[in-house]
């Protein structure tokens, strides 16, 4: 990964701004959180925070901009949300229809731009621990997967949990667990562990999203909800127009993993 590991924000945003980065950004700007875009017209803001807020294990609210800014003033200063992410989904009625690198041309003067906490920000601290990161070992996005587990519905939005798995040890998971609780403005610790077919899960080596990856023999597969829930809701509720994160690239913040740690 170069030296992105160890880049400040700042620098990998721009990198960002100008598509040099425009893969998958787990493991850069190594202890910055890392955060999911959500952008919305305004007719439909409060519906999704209230969405949010009955939903905060896959959707945790970092920052919410007004509308028309583009700036999320809370996470980092000089960003800018239409341009600072590798790749964005355009959804329209509930239907994906492209993939594009910024979405200057689609910004308009009363969109609201929603930033929710990401697993990626915890990987630094399992990753100080000992605990390997099979996605970011294997140089892929992580896998993620619609499950069986509803949402609560809010106004018009209502949808399947999305979670992300991350294959370890027994021991490991334990850890794990221990670890990501401590950051529950990142989702905080695992919503299930072991048999994916109990959240409807059929096949582990096909993601809905995202790369699959090793699970190597003594492992088990851990699960955590994931900010990529939105876009199930997206399909689901059929807004006229949301604008989200390609799931896996993410926007990275101004702000250190530790501040969202509650111990």
């Amino acid at each position: 990964m170069k030296n992105y590991e160890y880049m400040n924000p700042s620098e990998i945003r721009q990198l960002i701004r100008k598509q040099t980065i425009t893969g998958p950004t787990a493991g850069m700007s190594k202890g910055y959180t890392q955060a999911n875009l959500v952008i919305l017209k305004k007719d439909y803001a409060f519906d999704f925070l209230l969405f949010c807020q009955r939903n905060p294990k896959p959707c945790p609210l970092l920052d919410v901009t007004e509308p028309g800014s583009f700036i999320p003033g809370k996470m980092a200063k000089d960003a800018d949300i239409r341009t600072d992410i590798p790749k964005y989904r355009i959804y329209e009625n509930g239907i994906y229809t492209k993939e594009v690198k910024e979405i200057t041309e689609y910004w308009e003067d009363d969109m609201v731009g929603f930033l929710l906490g990401c697993s990626f920000t915890f990987e630094t601290p399992l990753l100080d621990s000992g605990i390997p990161i099979r996605h970011i070992e294997e140089t892929c996005n992580v896998p993620m997967y619609k499950t069986n587990i509803p949402c609560e519905k809010a106004g018009i939005f209502e949808g399947p949990t999305v979670v992300s798995m991350r294959p370890m040890k027994p021991e490991d998971a334990i850890r794990a667990i221990q670890i990501t609780s401590r950051f529950p403005a990142v989702h905080g610790s695992p919503i299930h562990i072991g048999d994916p077919g109990q959240i409807g899960i059929t096949d582990i080596s096909k993601p809905d999203f995202g790369d699959s990856v090793t699970i190597k023999e003594g492992e088990i597969p851990v699960f955590w909800a994931c900010g990529v829930t939105p876009q199930a809701a997206a399909i689901q509720s059929k807004p006229s127009l949301m604008i989200t994160h390609a799931p896996g690239h993410m926007f990275i913040s101004d702000v250190k993993d530790e501040e969202f740690s509650v111990l």
